[in-house]
């Protein structure tokens, strides 16, 4: 579950990134946007702990991309370091007019993240459609898919992303004594996920290479439903 709040909230876990097989000396832009998963809608149902459909899907929003505050950069630049999304930021306000990513409440969501080089940006903008072409490369993550919320609908999910979170530091007790699924989850800060390996044709030669993508699931409630049952 990802909560979404008005007038804006940055997604927590943050998506990170790890990239090879770059032109280290071609310009690239690095960029993320969120689309449906599907066109329902859901609920939450409290008794057996599940998602359920609800009806159809809220009217589409307008399209929203943001781009990495690092880009424009040098494939060299990209490849060393982790890129981190943690200052997207993401809005149910569909009056927004300050880029944030516009989302619909319960409705489930795929981040994807987007190499673009700099000879195909030229339709690039936080408020259009990822431009398409042989410049442009788009990867996303079944693992990384998300539902959105107004409130967590599962009193250990709170518990959990308020102790993580960096953002909820006025939320916490420090004080107090961390016992069963806490104790367990002090692990969780140390803890990162495997590295992806995708194919990746090389913008310039097109040969084949490998992009490794390390990534911080969303979706905590699959990767750690065997702690709540």
């Amino acid at each position: 579950m990802v909560l979404l709040v008005l007038p804006v909230r940055r997604m927590f876990p943050a998506m990170r990134v790890k990239i090879a097989g770059l032109d280290p000396h071609q310009q690239y832009y690095i960029a993320m946007d969120i689309v449906p998963v599907d066109n329902k809608r859901y609920r939450y149902v409290y008794h057996s702990s599940k998602w359920m459909v609800a009806g159809n899907a809220d009217s589409p929003v307008p399209p929203r991309v943001y781009i990495h505050p690092d880009s424009l950069a040098s494939g060299d630049t990209w490849m060393r370091q982790v890129v981190s999304f943690d200052k997207l930021k993401l809005t149910n306000n569909e009056l927004d007019d300050q880029g944030h990513i516009i989302l619909h409440s319960m409705h489930k969501y795929q981040p994807r993240v987007h190499i673009i080089r700099k000879d195909f940006s030229s339709e690039l903008s936080p408020n259009k459609p990822v431009p398409s072409g042989n410049g442009v490369k788009t990867f996303s993550f079944p693992e990384t898919v998300f539902t959105t919320v107004t409130a967590y609908q599962n009193q250990q999910i709170t518990r959990l992303k308020i102790d993580r979170n960096p953002f909820a530091k006025g939320f916490r007790d420090s004080g107090r004594n961390r016992t069963g699924l806490e104790a367990i989850m002090e692990t969780y800060a140390f803890w990162r996920p495997p590295v992806r390996t995708l194919t990746f044709e090389d913008f310039t030669n097109m040969q084949k290479q490998q992009v490794h993508f390390i990534y911080i699931v969303p979706n905590l409630e699959s990767r750690l439903k065997t702690l709540y049952n």
